[in-house]
């Protein structure tokens, strides 16, 4: 059966030298492998099918059959490496933390152990009758959240 590594290992350094990262790499029993990259441009479809004919070609479909996709992850797709959240600052985020808690707001900053998004809410202050907007500031740890994605408007 192929595996995750074969397939890292035979795009990696491409994908790198083209200015482009991987997201994620799947391969599922029925041999159906499923490739993500990404970049800070995008990926045009025309690159998604020059790494899909490197695989192919250094695959051999006659010792084990396998169908093969490749593309960019979508919006609302879960991030899984750090170059996304990079890729992201200034867009809207929804964190969902490992207690169960969901936080909405713009990606800020980006650290090596986590990352800062911003909320603005209008809040009610005491001894006003409006309410005011407000700038709140929350820093998450990667090992405190369980999955953050891209919201397409906030």
């Amino acid at each position: 059966m192929v595996t995750k590594k074969q397939i890292v290992e035979l795009i990696d350094s491409k994908v790198k030298e083209d200015g482009f990262f991987i997201v994620d790499v799947n391969v599922k029993p029925s041999n159906k492998i499923e490739v993500f990259i990404d970049s800070d441009k995008g990926v045009p479809i025309e690159y998604c099918a020059e790494v899909s004919r490197l695989i192919e070609h250094s695959l051999d479909r006659d010792a084990e059959d396998f169908e093969l996709q490749v593309s960019s992850p979508g919006i609302g797709q879960p991030f899984k490496v750090i170059e996304q959240y990079h890729k992201a600052v200034g867009r809207p985020l929804e964190v969902l933390t490992k207690d169960g808690s969901i936080q909405k707001g713009v990606l800020k900053e980006v650290f090596e152990t986590g990352f800062v998004i911003e909320e603005e809410k209008m809040v009610k202050t005491d001894g006003k009758k409006k309410k005011e907007l407000q700038v709140f500031t929350y820093e998450f740890s990667f090992d405190d959240v369980k999955r953050v994605k891209e919201l397409l408007g906030l």
